[in-house]
């Protein structure tokens, strides 16, 4: 049995989970900083993937970067990159249709942290950026643990948006989610039950873990 696309979409996942770690942060650390239109309009776009069905981001994102036309067309000319049927396309709709995973979570929890926690350490002369990264970070660990199993987990069952976008290239695009689809087209049930049994054992080792952190962090204040 072809186990690629098992390990092509943990790969994905990992990479995918990273890039949104890095940009999710500052982006929800924004975000949590008050009130304004543009951020509403910012944090709707955001939010559009949890709304949108996948098939449909799946298709603009088809268009915007196809190399016959549009955007696609210039990168393809200018810098010679291709989204479209390739492994970097899936990553990068992967990382639109997984941010609100990722930023949910942490802008929820440093929104509910008290104000004064920062306003003290800037009152010792920290940067702002310095009170981010060792202060508000340690104080909302539950929540980016949550944030970072959510966003893997949910990269993991991706079909549409990939599929659109990625097409169904063996060792290339072809993604546990699809491989399950093909072999259900295929009548072939015992593959799709390996892909499908693999795929549910590492999400429920994962949520369960998560569970377990959580309720320890819990727990620990009081003990």
């Amino acid at each position: 049995m072809d186990l690629s696309p098992i390990w092509l979409t943990l790969k994905l996942a990992a990479i995918t989970t990273l890039l949104l770690l890095i940009v999710g942060l500052p982006v929800a650390w924004w975000l949590s900083k008050g009130r304004s239109f543009f951020k509403t309009i910012i944090e709707a776009v955001i939010t559009m993937p949890l709304v949108l069905p996948p098939s449909v981001l799946g298709f603009y994102l088809l268009l915007a970067f196809s190399p016959q036309h549009g955007l696609g067309k210039w990168l393809q000319n200018t810098f010679d990159i291709q989204f479209v049927f390739s492994f970097q396309g899936l990553v990068l709709a992967s990382f639109i249709y997984s941010m609100p995973f990722m930023v949910g979570p942490i802008k929820s929890a440093l929104q509910q942290l008290p104000a004064s926690l920062a306003q003290a350490s800037y009152t010792l002369g920290k940067t702002k950026w310095q009170t981010f990264k060792s202060i508000l970070i340690p104080n909302i660990k539950p929540s980016l643990l949550t944030a970072i199993v959510l966003t893997f987990a949910h990269t993991l069952g991706e079909f549409g948006v990939v599929l659109m976008i990625g097409g169904n290239i063996p060792r290339v695009t072809r993604v546990a989610s699809i491989a399950v689809y093909d072999s259900v087209e295929r009548m072939d049930y015992a593959a799709a039950n390996t892909y499908s049994l693999i795929l549910f054992c590492i999400t429920f080792v994962m949520v369960i873990g998560l569970f377990i952190f959580n309720k320890y962090q819990a727990k620990s204040p009081l003990e």
